[in-house]
């Protein structure tokens, strides 16, 4: 909604969206931490699953910011001091970056190994960046790094809603929660 109307929650779409993205990239960052901790049989079975869901929530934080550019957000408290207003607004803008650019790195990473990508049920999806073994140690340590990254960008999300709901009593945790 880019009228300027005042509207008080985000649409059921957008909450859905935020809540399933959100089990999603929860289930990432601690499936990717097992990845790197594990060399057993189930290796195989989590890359797999970390590659598809990493494709699954590119798909949806693109449409997500489709729906976002569309819908619009519900405009923060007006009493909420102005560095907390740009401190939302640029956690937000990272929580797309991040969301957008961390399985395009994935994808890269395993593009410049020359490993397949080949999603659940055997789906393949095509190189997306030259064949480099520098490339590709330059994209396995920004994959991680960056993980590291979005893991205390969403603390920090998860912090501020419920500073929001539990201390501000302000709107702005129930403007993302699901129901009416």
């Amino acid at each position: 909604m880019t009228d300027g109307s005042k509207r008080i929650r985000f649409t059921a779409v957008q909450r859905l969206l935020h809540w399933l993205m959100a089990i999603g990239i929860l289930s990432m960052l601690f499936i990717g931490v097992a990845l790197v901790s594990t060399i057993g049989r189930q290796y195989v079975a989590l890359l797999v699953t970390h590659k598809t869901l990493g494709i699954i929530l590119l798909i949806l934080a693109l449409v997500r910011l489709a729906i976002r550019f569309i819908s619009g957000a519900p405009p923060l408290p007006a009493d909420l001091p102005e560095p907390m207003k740009l401190a939302a607004r640029l956690s937000h803008v990272g929580l797309y970056i991040l969301m957008i650019s961390m399985p395009l790195i994935g994808w890269a990473m395993l593009s410049a190994a020359a490993y397949p990508i080949v999603l659940v049920g055997g789906v393949r999806l095509p190189a997306i960046a030259p064949q480099n073994s520098t490339l590709h140690a330059w994209l396995w340590d920004a994959h991680s790094y960056l993980g590291f990254a979005f893991f205390a960008l969403v603390l920090m999300h998860l912090a501020a809603g419920l500073f929001h709901g539990l201390v501000r009593r302000d709107g702005v945790l129930q403007s993302m929660l699901p129901g009416r």
